[in-house]
């Protein structure tokens, strides 16, 4: 090596005192170019030993679980007793980040009211509600004011699971085993979505102020009254399948009578929904300014009146498939007949552009994101800085966003409202915050903020 022919070149100008003679001298170096090899043998052997320590099978042997005993870092007997009484998020806490103090931003649209999803999955509703409402407070000059969950609730759950019926009986002729029918009875019916269920549901079904349709018990707690409905769903999918393996054609009509089950559940659970209602607008004082009758599909088109179908388009960004192109999720939708989650695959910085622009414009903008990736839940503050997992464990995870959504490490778990960015007066881009829906004492007031490097990452 370079290193050995460097150590000799510099014996052979100065020898040590102990050689007195030339025959010592290449005696002495002789025996150094064999030690040489003889540890460079070892070190080259030692991975091979290493190998041959597990088992035939490729099980751990006690060989191998000695060596990886030997490998253990010394004296974190400290660190084991802190951990022992301690949170692993709370020891890894990065002390003085200075993002958890930081709370101005150059640009904001402004809201009235948090809203609270509770113990429900329904983050992407009340996103793509308080996305409207925020349009139509602000245009009325309206005071707190909220659309109903409950209401578009409702209709997405009886959707979903003619959704779920329906596909049945579209693969009806595979077997059990088919992926895809697998895929199903697997996933009969789900409280959480994305924008495709607020387009689908809202153009179909209107929209009804809270006080009209208020949430129930099991609106707030969705768990249980799911499991009940998708354990029938499960049961008529059995008998759908079993009808078609008889050559039955009233599938049509037994799915009617299945529906009809679901509705009379789901009545039982959130109430039923209105087909009319009077409704009062009063403006930011409480002064009652008119009063008139509704459907759910007048009261949309008076307040907001948005082709949400047409005129609204999804962006992700996805590191790990080809960015300007188009990608869309089979049966990843809220109804039948509704729109397949369908993106445009973009590059963060044409992203986070459209994003600032669109805050600028006063208009907020539906996002999710993997939220509970280094979020600080006290400060509301979503930081690569505000852990050091790394320093506490001894090892580092170095693996990238790409890395991580292929190795299923990283995905889009919970959607919100942005509605601020602070801007540099270079035009870099700082920080940004959303409005959440899990209560106005979570996070900082309500909001969540995310510094731009975990935008990137997470967003």
């Amino acid at each position: 090596s370079l290193c050995e022919q460097s150590e000799l070149q510099c014996w052979r100008r100065k020898p040590p005192p102990h050689i007195f003679n030339h025959t010592n001298f290449q005696h002495k170096i002789k025996q150094y170019k064999h030690m040489r090899k003889a540890i460079l043998a070892i070190l080259l052997a030692a991975p091979a030993m290493m190998a041959q320590a597990q088992t035939a099978g490729g099980g751990i042997s006690a060989d191998m679980l000695k060596n990886i005993k030997a490998a253990q870092p010394q004296n974190t007997t400290a660190m084991r007793n802190a951990l022992a009484n301690t949170s692993i998020a709370q020891l890894a806490t990065v002390a003085n980040n200075p993002m958890n103090t930081d709370r101005y931003f150059s640009n904001k649209v402004e809201s009235k009211g948090i809203t609270d999803q509770q113990s429900s999955g329904r983050c992407w509703l009340f996103t793509g509600l308080n996305v409207m409402r925020a349009k139509m407070i602000k245009k009325y000059n309206l005071g707190s004011f909220q659309f109903s969950q409950s209401y578009c609730f409702f209709y997405d759950q009886l959707e979903k699971s003619n959704l779920f019926l329906q596909a049945v009986i579209d693969n009806a002729s595979k077997p059990m085993s088919d992926k895809t029918v697998e895929w199903l009875f697997k996933n009969p019916l789900s409280d959480g979505g994305t924008f495709c269920g607020v387009q689908d549901v809202v153009m179909k079904y209107g929209l009804v102020p809270a006080e009209v349709m208020p949430e129930s018990y099991a609106a707030n707690n969705t768990s249980r009254m799911s499991q009940l409905i998708a354990l029938k769903l499960r049961e008529y999918g059995l008998k759908l399948r079993d009808m078609a393996a008889k050559g039955s054609k009233k599938d049509a009509l037994k799915k009617e009578k299945m529906l009809a089950t679901v509705y009379h559940m789901l009545a039982i659970c959130l109430g039923e929904p209105p087909t009319e209602f009077t409704w009062t607008r009063k403006d930011a004082n409480g002064k009652p300014l008119e009063t008139k009758k509704f459907t759910p599909l007048s009261f949309y088109q008076t307040y907001i009146g948005a082709d949400l179908k047409n005129n609204y388009l999804m962006f992700m960004n996805d590191p790990s498939r080809p960015y300007h192109k188009t990608y869309t999720i089979d049966l990843d939708r809220h109804s039948y007949d509704g729109a397949q989650w369908t993106y445009l695959n973009l590059p963060m910085e044409e992203i986070k552009a459209m994003a600032a622009a669109s805050i600028k414009d006063s208009t907020m903008m539906y996002m999710s994101c993997d939220v509970n990736k280094f979020i600080n839940p006290k400060t509301g503050v979503e930081s690569l800085q505000n852990y050091d997992y790394g320093s506490l464990f001894n090892t580092t995870f170095p693996m990238n966003k790409a890395d991580r959504i292929r190795t299923f490490a990283s995905a889009s778990s919970h959607a919100m409202t942005l509605m601020a960015v602070d801007i540099a007066a270079d035009g870099k881009f700082n920080k940004w915050m959303v409005e959440n829906s899990w209560g106005a004492t979570s996070g900082y007031q309500g909001h969540l903020i995310m510094t731009d490097e975990w935008f990137d990452e997470y967003m």
